[in-house]
């Protein structure tokens, strides 16, 4: 039960972060008020959970990788879709090498 509370903050903090860098382009470098607060907020939010989720059984390596490598894909899909940045070739293969990054560390870190 711990583990799944400890997994269940580390997508609320994954969740966090995408929401808190997804705002970063709306808060015009800082400089509207409500977005740079969403930043802030997702920020922090997103570090707090992450830290509560490492309290658990979680190996920091596995839980830090799965951070970084969901939320950057995760705003490289967005930026595509949402921001009408291009798809590129290279945007693809670094998707799909983080994917495969973060599922290799995944299964390491279960051993």
């Amino acid at each position: 039960m711990e583990d799944d509370i400890a997994w269940i903050l580390l997508i609320g903090a994954i969740a966090a972060e995408i929401t808190a860098t997804s705002t970063l382009k709306l808060s015009a470098g800082l400089t509207r008020l409500l977005p740079t607060v969403v930043v802030a907020v997702g920020y922090n939010l997103s570090f707090v959970l992450l830290a509560q989720a490492l309290k658990g059984h979680l190996q920091v390596s596995v839980a830090y990788a799965i951070w970084c490598g969901v939320g950057t894909a995760a705003i490289a899909v967005i930026g595509m879709v949402a921001l009408n940045e291009p798809l590129t070739a290279a945007k693809t293969l670094g998707i799909l090498m983080i994917i495969g990054g973060v599922v290799t560390l995944s299964l390491a870190g279960a051993q």
